[in-house]
């Protein structure tokens, strides 16, 4: 009777344990919810950098799910429009965007805090207040007006002044000039004097091409090089007064978000912030390349902005943010806060990053 009773057993074991791995197994549990979204961007499909970060990310979510969450990324065209990004996530249309918060300005014109503001914060200080000065709760609680949910999304550091046909030796130059410039940057502009076009991405070589605008900004020679903008354009000037530190977003549907359970929203938060911090390594990393093939290989004249040019530009720049909040209480809440960062990093910075590189650049 033992000896029976221990075959009985030695079978129900194998039986229990024998089964082999399917070769077609995808390692998602069969009980397990799976989403599958969609991701709207403002840029042509795989941009380098920016283009190629909401891949990344798509990418790192399906592996770090285990394929309960996949995210399939569409360019700009594809399903919407570039400027349409923010209004298909607001209405739930798509799950999930890729933009920059300036390109919202005629629906939410304070968003643009969230991106640049002219002589504002860089990306490391707009990083230090998004995620450790208080910039990150404001963000979700204006975007929550709209159903949607904030994450920063990258950042380009800071940015070329732009691309002219004609010489800027004073800011009368500017006047009557049709630039690709968005965002304050393109306010500051209009006030000088000149005219503020908002193209996306995609539109540009040939506006420039064509005679549609004079003069454009992108980003700076790692995606203008891509673009090929020295083929229409003969000087390069810098500093990017307009954009110092532009964050980019990944912006979600709030019900999308919602019905995902806490270890994918933490999944899509831990990717978003990689995605974030690996762009900034990216830009540094590649612009100092493109920039020497571009005044080495293609005779790109590159200038410097004269001083005088810059002071007036700071000022009208100061003039038009501070009329930004207007009477919102949020969108005042948000621009006391920038401000007030702003100001007091200034001396640690006169110590540190200033000091230091000025330090090393000295003969």
């Amino acid at each position: 009777m033992f000896r029976l009773l221990m075959i009985v057993v030695v079978l129900l074991l194998a039986s229990c344990g024998g089964e082999q791995p399917d070769s077609n197994d995808t390692g998602v549990k069969p009980t397990a919810k799976t989403f599958k979204w969609r991701m709207v961007t403002t840029w042509p499909k795989n941009l380098p950098g920016m283009g190629l970060a909401p891949e990344t990310f798509a990418k790192m979510v399906n592996i770090m799910s285990d394929g309960r969450l996949t995210v399939t990324v569409y360019g700009a065209g594809e399903i919407v429009p570039g400027f349409g990004v923010f209004e298909a996530v607001s209405l739930g249309n798509v799950e999930m965007g890729h933009g920059a918060a300036y390109y919202w300005k005629g629906k939410v014109p304070v968003a643009q805090f969230f991106t640049t503001v002219p002589f504002g914060l860089t990306a490391q200080e707009m990083n230090g207040w998004l995620h450790h000065g208080g910039g990150m709760a404001l963000w979700e609680e204006l975007y929550a007006r709209y159903d949607l949910v904030p994450i920063a999304g990258g950042n380009t550091g800071v940015q070329m002044a732009g691309w002219f046909n004609k010489e800027i030796n004073s800011l009368d130059d500017i006047k009557g000039i049709k630039m690709r410039i968005p965002g304050l940057g393109g306010e500051v502009f209009n006030r000088a004097g000149g005219s503020a076009i908002n193209l996306p991405g995609g539109e540009i070589f040939t506006s420039l091409q064509t005679g549609v605008i004079d003069a454009t900004e992108w980003v700076g020679p790692y995606n203008d090089l891509t673009f090929g903008l020295h083929q229409v354009a003969k000087y390069y000037y810098y500093p990017g007064w307009q954009e110092p530190g532009p964050t980019l977003e990944f912006i979600i549907n709030k019900d999308a978000y919602e019905q995902l359970p806490p270890d994918l929203k933490e999944i899509v938060r831990a990717a978003a912030r990689t995605v974030n911090d690996d762009l900034l390594s990216e830009y540094t990393a590649k612009n100092n390349a493109a920039l020497k093939e571009l005044v080495e290989v293609h005779n790109v004249e590159l200038r410097r902005l004269p001083d005088d040019v810059l002071a007036a530009l700071k000022i009208i720049s100061e003039e038009v943010i501070a009329e930004i909040p207007g009477d919102d209480p949020l969108a005042q809440k948000i621009y006391k806060s920038y401000i007030e960062y702003r100001d007091s990093i200034e001396s640690y910075q006169d110590i540190s990053e200033r000091a230091y590189i000025n330090a090393r650049a000295a003969d």
